[in-house]
């Protein structure tokens, strides 16, 4: 799936750093405003403890995990929106993801010059986060003019999206987000031809030091951030940046050494990678066999037959049923087979709501 979490942030929060961490990539991180100019993108894989469990039932050739595309987008400043900082270039590029992951600093270092002259996490997001909004209502009323026009022929759905336009407007122009308003049935489907930076969900993350990390050290800054996430029904992962870069660059062996000595039962990146996994509004099932397991990434909610093409369109166009099973009862009783004994397989169709984790053998014909 070609769904992408944008990593955003004002310059020198430690949103390259972040990155080349996730991505064990080598994007410029310096420390100076707009070292990333084009986006670099990279793709992660998963955590995910069960594959290894169903590696061991099954005894692949190869194990693949699903997966989350990340794009480092430059440092915003404030006067974005009015194309400040190559603004325009950057809030574009924010406007192609599904999802925000936003990186805010919160700790204290005189070596690392701040945009602003000091930290400060809540001043910082609302600068980007006004930026976004502004972006919105700038397109809000651009189309608003357009759809008057087109609206005076009478057409329901053009005067649905008229009104939708104006309660927008108004809404924005109040400082809150287009995906806090209730939308019916119809509006949200309008509402995502907007594109709105603002009506994407979004992600925090507290970058913080490594003596906060090691020592779980109090945190004014972390804790207003914290505050802050919590009142935008957000959340905050807090990570040093730092740390989990060098973490990047060890072998698993070395990484739980590593983890195991500054007290950490995993790494800060496993974490943001499942939670914007989460953020994208995806989840996996499992395929399994002597050639192959694999996690297979589908929306949430989506049918058995809808999953069945993330393989193959002919596995949806062809589809029979679903032979599905959970993981947790394969993992408990150790093989399919014993599974069929129990009775604990069983055949779902083509509307059946795949669940997380489950693990389904696709029958097709085309």
């Amino acid at each position: 799936m070609s769904l992408q979490c944008g990593i955003v942030g004002l310059p020198n929060v430690g949103k390259s750093t972040l990155f080349n961490a996730l991505t064990k990539s080598s994007a410029p991180a310096e420390n100076f405003p707009f070292c990333t100019i084009d986006p670099h993108v990279g793709i992660v894989n998963l955590p995910d403890s069960r594959l290894d469990k169903l590696k061991a039932i099954y005894k692949p050739d190869k194990v693949t995990p699903a997966t989350v595309e990340f794009i480092d987008i430059a440092g915003l400043v404030e006067g974005a929106n009015k194309g400040e900082g190559l603004g325009n270039k950057f809030l574009g590029q924010i406007r192609e993801t599904s999802a925000i992951v936003h990186v805010v600093r919160c700790f204290n270092d005189s070596d690392i010059v701040h945009v602003n002259g000091e930290v400060n996490p809540i001043r910082d997001a609302e600068i980007i986060e006004t930026e976004l909004l502004l972006a919105d209502l700038d397109t809000l009323e651009r189309k608003l003019d357009k759809t008057k026009k087109l609206a005076r022929g009478g057409d329901k759905r053009l005067k649905i999206e008229l009104g939708l336009l104006e309660r927008l407007i108004d809404h924005c122009g109040d400082g809150l987000w287009a995906k806090s308003i209730k939308f019916t049935e119809e509006e949200f489907e309008i509402a995502k031809g907007f594109h709105l930076l603002t009506n994407k969900p979004i992600l925090y993350i507290a970058n913080i030091s490594e003596d906060d990390i090691t020592n779980n050290s109090a945190n004014k800054n972390l804790e207003e951030l914290i505050n802050y996430a919590s009142s935008k029904n957000s959340s905050v992962i807090k990570v040093c940046a730092s740390i989990e870069q060098e973490i990047s660059t060890l072998s698993e062996e070395e990484e739980k050494v590593f983890l195991t000595e500054y007290n950490l039962k995993e790494s800060g990146l496993n974490k943001i990678v499942r939670a914007s996994f989460n953020l994208l509004g995806l989840q996996t099932y499992f395929t399994g066999g002597p050639t192959e397991v694999r996690a297979w990434t589908i929306n949430k909610g989506s049918t058995a037959k809808q999953s069945a093409g993330v393989i193959h369109s002919d596995f949806e166009r062809g589809f029979i049923k679903a032979e599905v099973f959970s993981y947790d009862d394969l993992v408990e009783h150790g093989s399919e087979n014993a599974l069929s004994n129990l009775g604990l397989a069983r055949t779902e169709g083509k509307d059946y709501i795949v669940k997380d984790g489950d693990c389904i053998f696709f029958k097709f014909n085309v």
